[in-house]
């Protein structure tokens, strides 16, 4: 079970940091990610993070701007959001998948969490 945290309203150029926290023992054998889906569009891939963390990737429109990190003895991945921009405006998920490509290239996850709103205000 995963649950996401983190979200808030913010200021154009602010900063958030989404928390998403794994429930049971094998947290470090799942590689994570985070999508996002604003009002009237498709669900989008955000960031994705393997097992080691020895792999990460992103969006195009975050990149530069977005970290996505974990702490396995935590049970929690994060997603640091600097330099907002009103077009990061969405709920944004956290996923979890055995499989890094279907998180990355297959844009989809086996676990997902409900979900943590960002509004950034212009």
């Amino acid at each position: 079970q995963l649950q996401a945290s983190g979200g808030g309203l913010v200021q154009a150029g602010g900063s958030l940091r989404l928390s998403c926290a794994a429930s049971g023992r094998t947290f470090a054998t799942y590689n994570m990610g985070w999508f996002r889906q604003a009002p009237g569009k498709e669900r989008e891939f955000v960031a994705s993070i393997s097992v080691s963390a020895a792999r990460t990737n992103y969006a195009d429109s975050v990149k530069g701007r977005f970290t996505i990190s974990r702490d396995n003895a935590k049970n929690t991945a994060y997603l640091q959001m600097n330099r907002l921009k009103p077009e990061d405006t969405a709920l944004y998920y956290c996923a979890a998948d055995k499989d890094y490509s279907r998180i990355y290239y297959g844009r989809t996850g086996t676990y997902w969490g409900q979900g943590t709103q960002v509004t950034v205000s212009s």
